[in-house]
Formats: structure tokens, C-alpha cells, sequence
């Protein structure tokens, strides 16, 4: 929302507020984003978009935005989208897929939103294009390998709460700078900040970041999760442990890998993970 403070000639003395509420309205396309970064929509609509609890400001967002994802060809290294019962050409989240194929993309609407976007741009039909985006898929696919069983890491998490020196010794070469948090597409916590200038502002929602000290300080100055640990505990907890208890098994992590790639000091999530199931 935005707010201003005002004064009123018939009390000079005394600051009224008015407040005015602002919805998103603005229309979007994000073009060109990859299957796993996409896929975290789909998860923050189970939290902020329910029958139970709607959040409006998100759901007016997300109404109003279109997904066109192309699917990987080449997956990196860091990439683990198979662990979590995805894959290069998953459609999970987004409206309009796109497969690269020889002289272009074979484009599939997944959506009624993304039909509806396929019908005002010109195409082409090409004998056979479904079934080469279909092998360029499952090339990409068996790139990645094969994929470990974790579907009893969620009861393994809750067995390990308790034991601080192993996610001490997970969390030791962390260095707490929280790029694996603003980096991923499944983190939906948020701060939310009063900005002013003068006697006008405006009311923000910020992401934030679980990883830092901050995160759970309390006005008392008590933290409840006052090490690295404790709170590297709770990020892998929360993705492989609360959230598919409440959401029918699925794991809060569409296995994009950018934590992984982009950490200063290499912490990776797969080894903490595969760490946990052998516990």
C-alpha cells in the first residue's frame, strides 16, 4: 500500500493518514526461463493461492503473468531436477513449453492462457515435430543419469533434528551469505518493510532470507535458531521434510542446482541430502 500523512485545517495540530492499497495490474510474459525456475510457481500456489488462504497481492500477480519455458538440452553438472520428479522438459508451472528442434522450436501450449497466446503469432506445422521434441527431451533426460530414491528423506530429516553436530558438520564451510536462498526459485518467505520520504511511503514486501541471523531474531533479542546450523537445519528441513508433509510428498526444490553452482564455498544440497538418508 502507499500512505501519506496529512494535516487538516480544522486540526493543525494532529497528522491524519490516508492509505491507498495497491494491487499489482501490470500484464507480463517472462520469456525464455527454464522448466526448474518456473516450477516454483506451481509450489507457492499451494501455499498462497488455496481455497483454505488466498494471498491477493500474489494472486494478482500470477493471473496476470504468462510462463514461455524452453526445455534444457544440455544439463549442467550442478543440475538434479530427476531427484525431485522433474526433468529438462517439464511443463509444471508454465503455459506455453518450447523444445529446440532442427530449424527452430516445436511450441506446446500447456495452459488455456498459453492457447490462447499460440493463436496470435504465426507458426508452422512440420511433419514429425512432436515426435523430435519428444526425442530431444528424452536425450536430455538420460543426460542426467540416473536418480537416487529419496522419498524417506522427509522421516529422515525429522530423525535427525535433534542431532546439531551433524548439521554443524553440514554447515561448516557455510558462510552464511544467503545466495543459495535469493537464488532459488521454490523460497517464498518475505519481510515486509514501511518505506518513507517525508510525510509519504509506501508499505513493501521483500524476499528474505532463512539463512541469515536475523531471520528469527525476536524484539527480546532471543533467536531460536542462533547458529548455522540451526538454520541450515531448518532451509533443508523445510524442502525435504515440513512442506511435502503438508503438500501430498511434494519436495519444495525443483533440483535447478543454482545453490549449488553459486555458492562461494560449495556447500551442496545433494550431498546434505544423500548425508541425511544414509544418517
Amino acid at each position: 500500500m502507499r500512505f501519506k500523512r496529512v494535516k487538516t485545517p480544522e486540526e493543525p495540530e494532529t497528522l491524519g493518514l490516508e492509505l491507498e492499497e495497491t494491487v499489482p495490474d501490470a500484464k507480463t510474459v517472462v520469456f525464455g526461463a527454464r522448466p526448474c525456475g518456473i516450477r516454483g510457481f506451481a509450489m507457492f500456489d499451494r501455499v498462497y493461492a488455496t481455497d483454505r488462504v488466498t494471498d491477493p497481492y500474489y494472486k494478482a500477480r500470477r493471473d496476470n503473468t504468462r510462463f514461455v519455458t524452453v526445455a534444457c538440452t544440455a544439463p549442467m553438472n550442478t543440475c538434479f531436477c530427476h531427484w525431485v520428479g522433474s526433468g529438462p522438459a517439464d511443463d509444471d508451472g508454465t503455459d506455453v513449453l518450447l523444445v529446440p528442434v532442427e530449424g527452430g522450436y516445436a511450441a506446446r501450449a500447456v495452459s488455456d492462457e498459453g492457447e490462447a497466446m499460440l493463436a496470435l503469432v504465426e507458426t508452422t506445422e512440420k511433419k514429425g515435430v512432436k515426435a523430435e521434441a519428444d526425442a530431444v527431451a528424452k536425450a536430455a533426460r538420460e543426460k542426467l543419469g540416473d536418480a537416487p530414491d529419496i522419498s524417506d528423506v522427509p522421516g529422515k530429516i525429522m530423525e535427525a533434528f535433534d542431532d546439531l553436530d551433524f548439521w554443524t558438520e553440514m554447515t561448516a564451510a557455510c558462510v552464511s551469505c544467503g545466495a543459495c536462498t535469493y537464488l532459488c526459485p521454490t523460497c517464498y518467505c518475505f519481510n515486509i518493510t514501511d518505506e518513507s520520504r517525508g510525510l509519504s511511503g509506501r508499505r513493501i514486501r521483500t524476499w528474505d532470507n532463512c539463512m541469515s541471523h536475523n531471520y528469527t531474531q525476536e524484539a527480546s533479542g532471543h533467536n531460536p535458531r542462533p547458529t548455522k546450523a540451526h538454520r541450515m537445519r531448518n532451509r533443508v528441513g523445510h524442502k525435504f521434510g515440513y512442506y511435502p508433509d503438508l503438500h501430498d510428498g511434494t519436495i519444495l526444490c525443483c533440483g535447478c542446482g543454482r545453490c549449488v553452482s553459486r555458492c562461494p564455498n560449495s556447500v551442496d544440497i545433494r550431498r546434505i541430502v544423500m548425508r541425511v538418508k544414509e544418517r
